[in-house]
């Protein structure tokens, strides 16, 4: 299984923290449409968010090394 290629694009607000966007993964540009959590380790920042095509991503920044990683991805079911 290969690992998807992520960009994250990012806002940093005002204390300096990273947070996603919208991102593109295998090439499709998909928007954050909502931040559903977040939790912080010693390490990382995490996201949950809801984007644009309907799916639910648990998105990781790596706060030392800069690099953001897809952790999760959820496909919404539709009633």
């Amino acid at each position: 299984m290969t690992t998807p290629s992520l960009t994250v694009e990012a806002y940093a607000g005002y204390k300096g923290e990273e947070t996603p966007r919208a991102f593109t993964i295998d090439g499709v540009r998909v928007s954050v449409n909502e931040i559903l959590d977040r939790w912080y380790t010693a390490t990382h920042s995490c996201f949950r968010v809801r984007a644009g095509d309907g799916t639910r991503y648990v998105l990781r920044y790596h706060l030392d090394d800069g690099v953001w990683e897809l952790v999760m991805q959820e496909r919404s079911v539709q009633k």
